[in-house]
C-alpha cells in the first residue's frame, strides 16, 4: 500500500465547505486518500472543468471527451494515496493523469483505425508494444465495468449518473428524487466498493 503524502501543514479533520476558496487542493487530495467522500466531492468540483477541457483539447470529440473525464476522476478517487505534493501540486497530478488518458485513447483510436485499414490489405502484426497497450486498455476498461455491475442496482444508478454521466450530486438527487444526503452516502459506499473490488490499496 503506499504511503500517505505528508501535507504541507495539519489538515482540519472537520467538514469541507467547497464554497470556501482558500480550500488547500493539496490537502483536499491527502483526504481523498482516506477515503473522505466531502473532500472528492470539493475535489471533483474544483477539477472536473480543467480536466475536461485539457482532454478536449486532444481528443476534440465532446462524447470521448465525457467519457476520459469521467475515467480520470475516477483514477482520481482509486488512486489518491499515490499523490505526492514533494513533486508537484495536486492539480498537476490530476492533469497529468488526464493528459496520459486522453493519449491512450488517441493511440487506442489510431491503432483500431490503422488495423482496420490493414484488414483489407496483406496482414501486418502490430506491434508488441501497441498490442499490450491496447490489451491493458480493454481490460481495465472490463474491470470497471464488472466492478460497476458488482454494486447494488441503487449504487450503480447514482454512481452511473455521478461519473459517466455527469451529473453533479445535487441535481443526481433532484432527478431520483431522493436526499441528497441519501446520495452522497450511495456514492460513497458505491466507489469504496468499486475500490476494493479493482484491487486499490487504501
Amino acid at each position: 500500500m503506499p504511503s500517505s503524502p505528508s501535507a504541507p501543514g495539519p489538515v482540519d479533520p472537520g467538514p469541507l465547505e467547497r464554497s470556501d476558496p482558500a480550500l488547500d487542493l493539496d490537502a483536499m487530495l491527502i483526504r481523498v486518500a482516506r477515503a473522505d467522500q466531502s473532500a472528492f466531492e470539493a475535489v471533483y468540483d474544483r477539477m472536473a472543468g480543467p480536466v475536461y477541457g485539457l482532454i478536449r483539447r486532444v481528443l476534440r470529440d465532446p462524447a470521448q471527451s465525457e467519457e476520459v473525464t469521467q475515467e480520470v476522476l475516477l483514477e482520481v478517487w482509486r488512486t489518491a494515496a499515490r499523490f505526492d505534493a514533494k513533486r508537484g501540486s495536486a492539480a498537476s497530478w490530476m492533469l497529468t493523469i488526464a493528459h496520459r488518458r486522453a493519449v491512450d485513447r488517441v493511440r487506442s483510436e489510431t491503432a483500431s483505425a490503422e488495423r482496420e485499414q490493414r484488414s483489407a490489405a496483406v496482414p501486418d502484426p502490430a506491434p508488441a508494444d501497441e498490442v499490450a497497450e491496447t490489451v491493458e486498455a480493454s481490460l481495465e476498461a472490463e474491470r470497471v465495468r464488472r466492478c460497476l455491475n458488482g454494486l447494488t442496482g441503487l449504487q450503480r444508478e447514482a454512481v452511473t449518473l455521478a461519473f459517466y454521466k455527469g451529473y453533479s450530486y445535487p441535481q443526481v438527487a433532484e432527478l431520483l428524487g431522493v436526499a441528497l444526503g441519501t446520495i452522497k452516502t450511495r456514492i460513497r459506499d458505491g466507489l469504496i466498493r468499486m475500490r476494493d473490488c479493482l484491487g486499490v490499496a487504501w
